[in-house]
């Protein structure tokens, strides 16, 4: 089972933006208590970087990966600290060339067609779907989904407890993605029995989803 695979096979994937490097590995025992062993950390802060390495060194097991990378050098820079997948808010070649080359699991962001069939003749079949709420959410990504056949996507973008359900039941959804699970301020303030308690619950509906899909 490869990466994609393994994300895929957890259904959902939490979206951090942290703070402070040094709550990284509270964060990932948090997350793994739950049922949870992966994290997108975004390159939305300086922290990243440092968090990526020490999340992966005191989980060696978890599924961590590198969000919002806007450039070639963030990508490098991410795998270096031990990223194993890069996910990219937009479609850049230059993003997704290297990682190919680098035998790196990259997941850009698509919003339309026409960037998604770019992202096909590259040779990848899972994209990021965002902002996925204010492109239409469901109904649009239902409906352009109908006409690309083989992709999976990721949406990400206003996803929530409320509505992760709805997605996860389209066939062309790999996972979802959001930063409901471990927000900068739960984590900021320590609060990581709340993260590991909403991990819980967000495993506990992709189960649920998953057990609908396959019901006689």
């Amino acid at each position: 089972m490869n990466i994609l695979e393994k994300l895929g096979s957890l259904g959902v994937i939490p979206v951090i933006k942290i703070e402070q490097a040094s709550h990284a590995p509270a964060l990932g025992e948090a997350l793994c208590r739950g049922g949870l062993p992966c994290a997108e950390i975004t390159f939305r802060t300086e922290a990243a970087e440092e968090a990526i390495r020490l999340l992966g060194t005191a989980q060696p097991d978890m599924l961590v990966g590198a969000g919002t990378v806007l450039s070639v050098t963030q990508a490098s820079r991410a795998v270096d600290a031990g990223a194993r997948f890069i996910v990219s808010p937009g479609f850049d070649p230059k993003v997704v060339d290297w990682c190919i080359k680098q035998e790196v699991a990259i997941i850009p962001g698509v919003a339309t067609s026409t960037e998604a069939l770019m992202a096909l003749d590259l040779g990848l079949q899972v994209l990021k779907f965002f902002p996925a709420e204010e492109l239409g959410g469901v109904p649009m990504l239902q409906a352009i989904s109908s006409a690309l056949i083989g992709i999976k996507f990721l949406p990400t973008g206003g996803i929530s407890t409320t509505n992760m359900g709805a997605y996860l039941r389209l066939p062309s959804v790999l996972a979802v993605a959001g930063s409901w699970l471990a927000t900068s301020k739960m984590i900021s303030a320590g609060d990581f029995e709340t993260i590991s308690r909403l991990a819980g619950e967000a495993v506990e509906g992709v189960r649920h989803e998953r057990q609908i899909g396959v019901t006689p």
